[in-house]
């Protein structure tokens, strides 16, 4: 019976302190830019900000009517722009990104990516790999994602 009763004392104490306690906060940010209603459904964000850190989603560059465009440079200007509008759209510029991992079906498009990649850059450009990946999403030449650091 002593046992019993303290057993009780214990977990009510503990069960008292747990709701007691401060709730922390999650320092985690969404960021999802409107999508049509095709991919609303679709089981991911565009960007998570966490503190100061920002990690895109893997981005790809299809034209409005979710076609693949014809050219490369085309397609790299699309992508490119997607990430800008997302880091836009958490407070962040293109000069905050410090990773790019992009993901490119054929290697042959490395120098087209290049020629966009950098008139998206004012003066330093983030550390990145460019990997030979494969097919790619909707046929897609490019997938680009990265994280973000506020200055």
């Amino acid at each position: 019976m002593k046992f019993e009763r303290i057993l009780v004392v214990t977990l009510s104490l503990g069960l008292l302190a747990a709701w007691a306690a401060p709730q922390k906060k999650s320092n985690r940010r969404y960021i999802n830019h409107p999508r049509d209603t095709s991919r609303q459904t679709l089981p991911y964000s565009d960007a998570v900000l966490v503190g100061d850190t920002l990690y895109l989603a893997g981005k790809i560059g299809l034209t409005t009517d979710r076609k693949v465009p014809s050219t490369a440079e085309e397609e790299a200007k699309l992508v490119m722009d997607d990430v800008k509008k997302t880091l836009t759209e958490a407070g962040f510029s293109m000069e905050d990104l410090v990773s790019v991992q992009v993901f490119c079906s054929d290697p042959v498009h490395y120098e087209a990516f290049n020629s966009v990649y950098r008139t998206y850059f004012q003066k330093d450009f983030p550390a990145r790999a460019f990997i030979g990946s494969g097919k790619l999403l909707f046929n897609a030449r490019f997938e680009v994602q990265g994280i973000a650091a506020r200055r």
